[in-house]
Parts: structure tokens; sequence; C-alpha cells
């Protein structure tokens, strides 16, 4: 083998690479063992230590240290099927911002403009400024839109009078692009503020949402006051830190007292707290007055008893570290600005409990605000900066709001070229600005002004002049990132553009734990079964393989964690999937290599011919499979992008395996002359001799899939499906009663209750339902999610004697419920025709392109009309939904990984027999039955596999592996039956026509055979 010690060396590092990569979620797990044995049930104290041990470093590779919090981040992270959660997707009204770009106009026209642009934009790809310019030209032909937005907060942006629509339109295109990413940075700031662990949140490109996963929440009320509440910016004049630092003083003196008495339970220290390093005890307590206790505080080997009392004497700056800089001479005292303490992120939530105390409460002035920085200020130490903030005028409250911000961009300092804002304020804000400036400018020292939005800080720049006509630079430490972020902010104010939540999933803790079970579960059994099966067929060349497939495996889990990807059940389904096909390489090599043994060949030239020979296949096959997995990456969201992700890296790392991995093992055994075996003796003749008429009766087949697809269409046509909620839109909720229930029962009380005919249907057990409605379709507010809940468990509580709980809920408006349907459309016709595409250019003959085309849409069309048929008659949720699409472009990626096999042999027997003058129909039927054993024994191994999928892998992708496994029997059976027939009929009449016109054809030159 050639380049052997490269490719020694790649497995290696590799190897090393991903279980660096695993390592970080290893020791987080043990981290999280300790928090779970330290609490005992209690999971506040579970809580407490996990945020002691943030910054503890936990993990020592000798040359490096790292912290839990640094661990946690680069940890394997579990979806929120896997973990209960909840998913939202926020979409931002483009039509309110619309709106307010024009200063909210009265005019009948312009608001009946929007209201059409947005019952339009719930069916059309179109995007929302598109829809309102046409329908805004058809109620007003001869209406120019610069009428409503020449307006002077738009001149800024050279919007004028004679600015045409099309100059208006590209504004708005440009407003709108800004708002969402504005929304998407507020809302990624507010989600911070949850605590939750691996948080994922990303635009959905081309659109105006966002899709947010939140693992482990369980206060869905309070995601959605938070997620949706308007985005409030406002200007606060701020203190210095020598104002305030007596107030801190004041408040650890009255804590202490406070506290006295009760130490035990008060105590802020927790077991975790004494096993890491006290940074800040001894400098801090000696502020507070308190030297000797701050001082033994701070010893390397002070006693927990010790560090308790230092505590307990100066409780507030135990955590809290205030301003303090060096003087002249070096000593220690107060640092000037709007700082006025630090804390660590974990410590917090105890801050906030002092400061909202009754006792603390009652000595903090009511012109004393307290707010935390947005940010900490570095990463690694998770230290945030605490301001104080002044009241001011009649309503006590900011200096100015806002509404009064023209426009902010990220800019350049042009004298030292270090990044800024560029902030411009309306004529109103600008008069204010200049009487606010000037006062901070002239006091000693110089004042700040805070940019708070959301209540949390995100600058507090120092003014140094006197700014006269509202157009201030905001400069400091920043990066470019930085001051994107800035820039966002201070336009959100003056443009709020409501964020909606449209489409909304919560899986409860106990689902996402029966889904980790039935997972692992599938995959483990998934595995053995492969395992056993290849040894069990192949001798000792199966251990090689299975050797590979546990490399596989390795490394897709490696890759997931070093990606950052998140892993879901339809993730899970993709490993078990890669399990089941991750041999299929393994399975053309030796049926290659067994082919070359009956020529004679030695094991070593049998070994190298059977490789070579065999990559054309591999490669074929292996390419289309990650075409449509390609596809299915570039259409599929939510978990569907998690099982595209897996299903992509399962491609690359099978054929890494079983190319390179399985061929060093060979080459070892060779050195070490043990023997090879790729069969037992009865296996060595299986299908050995296969000569089946397959084409000679190719009409009988042909006959059978036409009455199957007539049948499936009709079906489809006249029955039609029943489709998930996120290709109809509505509410689907997953119940779970803890007895039995009668389920025609159950559907009588909803119906009656929601007075619109809903689907029940049985979910996994006879005490396990799921719930899907259209009742209140069209309204995603608050208020018609509880209307939608309370009908609901008025209908539910009507079954007696039997307590009942909510275990998940789905909520997907028709909008993006029409979005997500056409996707998934597009995309399985996209995948036909890239397919086709790509045998086209591989094999250069449109006769195998059109013939994989005809195959794989009888493929679909069945798996679609078995889901039609047996829809209510099988004991599962057989919906069409974003999951079934994922499976029909499995099954077309396998169905096509076949047929390519067998187009391969065809190929090489037009070139190897072109001599021999043989009939077309005798060269295919030959290539079928020369890898017919190559095609059964694969789709054996992904049937067995997709068996214990169907079974163990529970019920939230029961119908989802149903689908495949169908597919699979269906996509084995075209790949014999129908494409490759087709292609001697297409080419020919199937019966007569010889190799030499065939094979000339195939280099490129067509001509008449001789006689």
């Amino acid at each position: 083998m050639q380049g052997k010690g490269l490719i020694n060396f790649f497995v290696i590092l590799i190897s090393i690479a991903c279980l660096y990569s695993l390592s970080f979620t290893f020791v987080t797990h043990k981290v999280e063992r300790d928090a779970v044995a330290y609490a005992k049930g209690d999971p506040v104290k579970e809580r407490a230590y996990l945020d002691s041990m943030a910054t503890v470093d936990v993990y020592n590779l000798g040359f490096a240290k790292f912290s839990y919090q640094y661990c946690k981040e680069r940890e394997l992270a579990l979806g929120l099927d896997l973990k209960g959660g909840m998913n939202v997707t926020m979409e931002i009204s483009l039509k309110e911002l619309i709106s307010n770009l024009a200063d909210n106009p009265k005019d009948e026209n312009f608001k009946k403009a929007l209201d059409n642009a947005e019952a339009r934009s719930k069916d059309s790809q179109k995007d929302f400024v598109s829809l309102f310019g046409e329908e805004f030209k058809k109620l007003n032909p001869n209406g120019k839109l610069a009428t409503f937005f020449a307006n002077k907060d738009n001149a800024v942006n050279n919007i004028t009078s004679n600015s045409s629509d099309g100059d208006i339109l590209a504004f708005l295109q440009k407003e709108s692009g800004s708002a969402i990413d504005r929304s998407f940075n507020i809302l990624r700031t507010r989600i911070d503020k949850f605590g939750v662990t691996s948080p994922n949140i990303q635009r959905q490109q081309g659109t105006n949402r966002i899709l947010i996963e939140l693992p482990g929440v369980s206060d869905e009320d309070r995601v959605r006051k938070l997620l949706q509440g308007s985005a409030k910016l406002e200007f606060w004049e701020t203190y210095d830190n020598s104002e305030i630092f007596p107030l801190l003083e004041n408040i650890n003196r009255t804590l202490a007292s406070t506290l006295k008495a009760d130490t035990k339970s008060t105590s802020s220290v927790t077991a975790a707290d004494t096993s890491a390093k006290d940074t800040t005890g001894g400098r801090l307590a000696s502020l507070g007055g308190n030297k000797a206790a701050g001082s033994d505080s701070t010893k390397k080997d002070s006693s927990t008893v010790a560090l308790e009392q230092a505590k307990n004497q100066n409780p507030l700056f135990a955590v809290l570290s205030p301003n303090i800089g060096q003087g002249p001479q070096g000593q220690q005292m107060l640092g000037q600005g709007p700082v006025i303490g630090y804390v660590l992120q974990k410590d917090t939530a105890l801050v906030n409990s002092y400061f909202n105390s009754a006792e603390i409460k009652a000595i903090i002035p009511g012109n004393v605000k307290l707010l935390w920085s947005v940010k900490p200020v570095s990463k690694e130490t998770k230290m945030f900066q605490l301001f104080a903030v002044k009241p001011t005028g009649l309503n006590a409250g900011p200096v100015l709001t806002g509404n009064v911000i023209a426009d902010a961009r990220a800019d350049v300092d042009q004298r030292t070229n270090n990044p800024q804002v560029e902030m411009v304020m309306n004529s109103e804000g600008a008069r204010e600005w200049r009487k606010i400036s000037a006062a901070a400018a002239a006091a000693n020292p110089k004042k700040a002004i805070a940019i708070v939005l959301d209540n949390t800080v995100y600058s507090a720049p120092t003014v140094q002049d006197e700014i006269p006509n509202g157009v201030s630079s905001i400069t400091g430490n920043f990066t470019f990132e930085d001051t994107q972020d800035l820039a966002n902010v201070l336009k959100a104010g003056r443009l709020p553009a409501p964020a909606k939540i449209v489409e909304e999933a919560i899986v409860g803790p106990t689902l996402g734990q029966a889904a980790i079970d039935a997972g692992i579960n599938s995959s483990v059994i998934g595995l053995v079964v492969v395992l056993i099966f290849m040894i069990f067929y192949y001798n000792r060349a199966g251990l090689v393989a299975n050797i590979a497939v546990i490399f596989n495996v390795f490394f897709i889990m490696g890759i997931l964690a070093s990606l950052g990807a998140v892993l879901t059940l339809p993730g899970i389904a993709g490993i078990v999937l890669t399990m089941g096909t991750a041999v299929d390489a393994n399975v053309l090599i030796y049926e290659r290599i067994r082919e070359e043994y009956a020529l004679g060949k030695g094991v070593r030239q049998a070994i190298s011919d059977g490789y070579k020979h065999a990559m054309p296949s591999i490669l074929d096959s292996q390419i289309t499979t990650f075409l449509v997995g390609l596809i299915l990456y570039i259409f599929g969201t939510g978990p569907i992008l998690g099982f595209a992700t897996t299903l992509l890296i399962g491609i690359i790392t099978s054929l890494f395996t079983a190319i390179f991995i399985t061929r060093i093992i060979f080459e070892w055994m060779i050195k070490k002359d043990m023997k090879i075996s790729v069969s037992y003796p009865w296996s060595d003749h299986t299908m050995k001799n296969a000569n089946f008429g397959f084409v000679k009766n190719r009409k009988k087949f042909y006959a059978i899939s036409i009455a199957l697809t007539v049948i499936s269409l009709i079906s489809v046509f006249t029955k039609g499906f029943s489709l998930g909620v996120d290709f109809s839109g509505g509410r689907t909720y997953t119940v779970k009663y803890e007895k039995a229930v009668n389920l025609e029962e159950v559907r009588d009380h909803v119906n009656g209750t929601f007075g619109v005919t809903s689907e029940v249907k049985t979910f996994g057990g006879d005490n396990q339902l799921r719930v899907t409605t259209p009742y209140l379709i069209d309204q995603t507010d608050d208020a018609a999610d509880k209307q939608v809940l309370d009908k609901l468990n008025e209908g539910l509580a009507k079954v007696q004697n039997n307590s009942y709980q909510i275990v998940s809920s789905q909520k997907v408006g028709p909008t993006i419920a029409n979005d997500i349907k056409i996707s998934a459309i597009y995309s399985v016709i996209f995948s036909i025709i890239v397919i086709a595409l790509y045998i086209l250019i591989r094999f250069r003959k449109w006769q195998y392109s059109v013939s994989a085309a005809i195959s794989l849409a009888h493929d679909a069309i069945i798996l679609l009309g078995i889901f039609s048929i047996f829809d209510g008659i099988l004991p599962f949720s057989l919906d069409l939904d974003q999951h079934f699409i994922a499976a029909v472009l499995t099954v077309l990626a396998y169905s096509i990984n076949d047929t390519v096999v067998v187009f391969d042999r065809i190929r090489e027997y037009l070139r190897e027999h072109r001599a021999k003058n043989e009939p077309l129909s005798h060269v295919v039927n030959t290539a079928i039955n020369k890898t017919l054993s190559r095609t059964i024994i694969t789709s054996l191994t992904v049937i067995f596999v997709l068996a214990v999928l169907f079974v163990f892998g529970g019920e939230v992708i029961r119908g989802f592996s149903f689908a495949i496994l169908i597919g699979i029997i269906f996509g084995t059976y075209s790949s014999i039956f129908l494409a490759a027939p087709i292609f001697a009929d297409l080419q020919g009449d199937g019966e007569e026509k010889n190799t030499k016109e065939i094979a000339s054809t195939e280099r490129g030159n067509l001509k008449p055979a001789k006689a």
C-alpha cells in the first residue's frame, strides 16, 4: 500500500484529536456526578456546587489546565429531545418595523398594503418588503413611497422626497436585515441571563426568523416573557466609585450583623467554595474594616473555619471586590469611574439576594440604582462589573431614552485606528444631549453616561467634552465585534421591531430521559448486531471490518464534539444508520477479494486487486449519498440538521476507516503470516453462481411496480396524509395518563371542548397520547397559548379517575409551516435532480441518469403511498413531517447507492466484453447477478440495524425508522429489478443490442457494429 507511513500518522493524529475533543465531556460528567453526590437530591445545592466550580481547574493535562466552564463549553452537548427543554422560533415583526420607519402613518392604503403583505407572506416565498412594495403599488398606482419615508430620522440614510420606490424598498431591505441582526444580539444577551448550559441561537438565513434552543429550561412562561419583551434602551447618569463606596461598607456591616445570628443557615460557603481559591477575601475584608479577619482568610493554607468566619464578618466583600486602584506611592486607593465593584458570575445571584433583602433595601437610597455589565471583564475569570446609576427628573429615571437615536454604526478612530461607535441623535435628542454632556464634562472627576438595554449596562463612556450637534464617538477597549454589537443596541432603541414566537417545542425531562435510554439502547444493540453479522458471514475479515466500525463510531463522536455539534435523537439515528452502512465499503471490498481468490490469485494480490476494483463503486455510491446528506443539511432545520450533520460526518469517516484502517490491518496480518479468510465454507458459495433472469423477466417486475405506484398515487390523492404540526401548523401536545385510556373517549372530550376536530392518537403505550389541534391556529400570542392549553386541560380532565401530565408540546404558526413544507418538497425534487446530474456526469450516458431517476421516483412514491394507506391502521404515528422528509432522502441515498454499484459493474463489463459481441441484456443481467451478494448483504445489514432502531429507538422516531426500513426494502428491490433493466431498455431493445456498439458509446464514439 502506497504511503502506509503517512496513513498511519493520520490515523494516530485523528485518534488523538478525537480523544482530546471527547475528553472534555468525560471531565464535565465527572464533575456533575460529584455535584449530584454532594447535593443528595437538592437541585439548589447541586447548582451552587457547579457554579462554584466554574473557574476551578478540573482538567490537568500537564502542559495546560482547564476550568469546568471551559470544559463545559466544549463537551458534546445533548439536544432538547435528549435533555428536555425548550425550542423556540422567533419571528421579527417587519410589519411594525416598516410602520415605525414611516412614523406610523394613518393612510388607509399604506396600512392596507401592510395587512395584505402579511396575509400573503403565509403562503409566499417572497420576502416581506417585496410583498409590501407590490401591494402598495396595487392599491396606489400613482403613489410614492417617499411620501411616507422622507422624514428627518431617515435623512441620515439619504432618503428624501425625491427618492424612487426602488430606493425606498432597498432602504427597507437594509433596515429589515439590520433589525433582525439587532434582535439576534438582544435575544442572545437575554438568553445568557437564563444560565442555560449550551444554548443554541441561530439566524435562519433568508428569513426574518431566529431559532433558539434552551436545553434544561423548565420555566416556559419566564422564557416567553423575556424573549418577547420589547427592548428598552436608556441613557443614565452615573455615580463615581468614591461616592458609592461608603454605601457598600454600610451594606457589608449591616449584612454582617444580620447574618451573625445564624451563620450556618446563611453562609454563602459550600464545600465546593472551600476547595476553590479565594482571591478576594483578604484585600476586601481589610477595606471593610476587619483587617485581621481578612488577612487570615487569604492565607493559602487557612482552615475552613477561618474562611467561614471571615466571610460571615464581611459577607458582601467576600464576594464583591470593590474598584481599587494603585496610588502614586503604590498604596491602595479607590478607583475612579462608574464601576463600583467586580463579582464572579457564580456569585451574582448571591449579591442580588443581598441587595433585595428588606434590611439592605432600607439603606439603599432611592436615587441609587445598581446594574450589572452585559459581559464579563474577561471570559476566563467570568467577572462582571457592577455600576451605580442615578435616577433623575420627575420620573426618577434615565436622562434619555433610545427613541432619540437616529443612527449608530461601527467605525474606526482616524487618529488611533481603534474601533469606535458613531452615534447620531435626532434634533430633540441633540438638544438634551448637549446639556447632559456639558454637565458631565464639567464635573470633577468627569462623569460617565451608562448606555443601558434591558437593565443591563452595555457601555459607560466618560464624557470628555460638550457635544453640541448630537453626533458622538464612543471609544474604549473595544474589538470590532464589540462596536458592531453596541451600534446594534443603540439602533434597537429607535426602531423597535417586536419579536414573536411562531414555533415552539417543549420537551419534558421525563420524555428526554426516555429518549436518551431509547437512543443508547438502539445504538448499542445496533452495533452488536452489525459486529456479530460481519464475523458470522465474513470470518476473520469480518473482525477487521468490526474494528473499522468501532473506529468509525469513535471518529464520529469525536468530530461532533470538536465541531460543537448538538447530539439529537435523529442524530443518534444517523449514527446507528452509519454503523449499518459503514460495512458497505467493506462488503464491496470483500466481495471483490472473494472474486480475486476465485481467479487463483495469492492473498496479497487478491487483497490489492480487491481494493483497486472496488474503489470506483465505493466512491460513486458514497458520493451520491453524501450529496443527498448535503441537500438535507441545506434544507433541514432543528433535529433534521443534526441527522444530516451526523450522516455527512459518518460518510467521510466510513470511507476513511473502510479503505485505510482495514488495509493497514490486512497489511499487518500479511506481515505476521496470519491467515486471512473472507468467508466460511458455507458462505463462500452464497449467490456465487447466481444466474437469475432479471432482464428477461423485467416486464413482470415493471407491471408489479406500476401497480404499486398507481395504488400509492390513488391513496395519496384520495385519502391523503396526516400532516405533522410542522407541515400543517397548529399545536401538538404529548399527554401521559397514569393508567390506560379509551382513545375514542378522550377524542370525544377534546373535540367537544375545542369545538373543532382535533387529532388524538396513541403515542407509544395505551396511556400516552398525542393531541394535535388547529384551534386558534392563526393566533400565536401568549393569550392564545394559554386559552388552547386551558381548553385542552378541560377536555383531558373529563377522563374519570385517571391523572395525567403534559410531557411535551409544540407550536407552529401557519407561515412557518408553509415554509417548511415547501422546503421539504424542494429538497426531495432537488435531490433526485442532483443525483441524476451526478450520474450523467460520472457515467456519461443519459440512459444511466434517467433510469436512476425513474427508480428513485418509484421508491419515493411507494413510500408516500404506504404512509397514506396505513395511516390510522398501524399502531404508531405515520404523520408527514420533517422527520419523514429526512427518511425519504435517506432512502433515496441508499437506493442510489445500490443502483450505482450495479451501474459500475455494467460499465466495467461493457469495456471487458466488448470483443465478445454479447447482447446487452446478457451483460446487464450478469452485472446484476455478480453484485447480488453485495446488494443483499448490505441491505440485510441496514435492515437489521433499522429493525433494532424501530423496536428499541423509542416512539419519537418510530415513524422515522419505519419509513427508512420500508424504503430500504423497496430501494433494494428497485436497484435490482428496475434501474438496470430500464437502462437496458433505454439503451436499446434490451435483448439484441451488442456490447461493441455500447462500449464504443462508453468511450465517446458512436458507430454501427460490423456484422
